[in-house]
């Protein structure tokens, strides 16, 4: 009986380190998502192309008017430090 209690008092332990891990981890990636897009100031970013360059033709934009790596609306015709060239 007391080999019985044990075991089910481990099992429940087991679960508890396991299910606090897993949220842990959850609520780490959700803060580090949140975390990875740049404010326009950092990115440098403007309403206007940089010559011939501007968010229509960069790999990171989304449209129809946002970026993977800025916050907020972002024009088509913007431009800002991190613009990589579309294939």
């Amino acid at each position: 009986m007391i080999e019985k209690r044990l075991d089910n008092s481990r099992r429940k332990l087991m679960c508890a380190i396991v299910g606090g891990a897993s949220a842990g981890l959850l609520f780490r990636i959700s803060r580090t998502e949140a975390a990875e897009k740049m404010t326009p100031q950092q990115a440098e970013y403007q309403g206007t192309p940089n010559g011939i360059y501007s968010c229509g033709m960069c790999t990171l934009f989304e449209a129809p008017n946002s970026c993977k790596v800025v916050e907020g609306e972002i024009s088509r015709d913007g431009w800002c430090k991190a613009f990589a060239m579309a294939d």
